[in-house]
């Protein structure tokens, strides 16, 4: 594999921005080397539905701009439409749970919420912030326009808040006893 097909990769991966400095170091090249891959990247990409998106120290990929009136009536789609109930339920457990990680709530709900939470991503009602326990994840928390939206100020305002996180927490032993699990947190 040639090193522009490495850092298309990674960026695809990764799908936020990513500094050269960091490219470099991932991929164990100068940064010079990354700068030349990144050339030889953004003309291969040309004509595609991806380009480069780059600023002096970071990179990342992004839609083409001729793909905008397309990408534009999407997202008014996904904004348009009901939450739902797997929405609400994952909103729920951020709201009293977070800042929690995926693959709790993958956990407490018992599927996998990638897409949910995207959706929530999307709509400004999450944020995704850095999980200072693991580097190679995130974790998820509630935005300030959301709670200003429920007209609340923090989110231990919320109703029951603290008989929710007890209920959450016994679940969480419960269903780790039956599986036998060893519980750490």
């Amino acid at each position: 594999m040639n090193l522009s097909a490495k850092i298309e990769a990674i960026l695809f991966w990764k799908a936020e921005p990513v500094s050269v400095k960091k490219l470099a170091s991932l991929l164990n090249v100068k940064v010079e080397e990354v700068k030349a891959g990144l050339v030889e990247l953004e003309k291969t990409l040309t004509g595609r539905g991806v380009t480069l998106v780059q600023t002096d120290e970071d990179v990342m990929l992004g839609t083409a701009k001729e793909l905008s009136p397309l990408i534009e009536q999407l997202t008014k789609e996904e904004l348009t439409r009901d939450l739902g109930k797997a929405g609400l339920e994952t909103l729920s457990i951020v709201l009293y749970q977070g800042p929690i990680s995926r693959a709790d709530i993958d956990y407490i709900r018992g599927v996998n919420s990638q897409f949910i939470l995207r959706a929530l991503l999307i709509r400004g009602l999450v944020e995704r912030i850095d999980n200072p326990a693991d580097a190679r994840s995130y974790l998820y928390k509630t935005t300030l326009d959301l709670l200003s939206h429920l007209g609340i100020s923090k989110v231990s305002e919320l109703p029951e808040y603290e008989q929710v996180r007890k209920d959450i927490e016994v679940f969480k032993m419960e269903t780790n006893e039956v599986s036998g699990e060893v519980v750490t947190s």
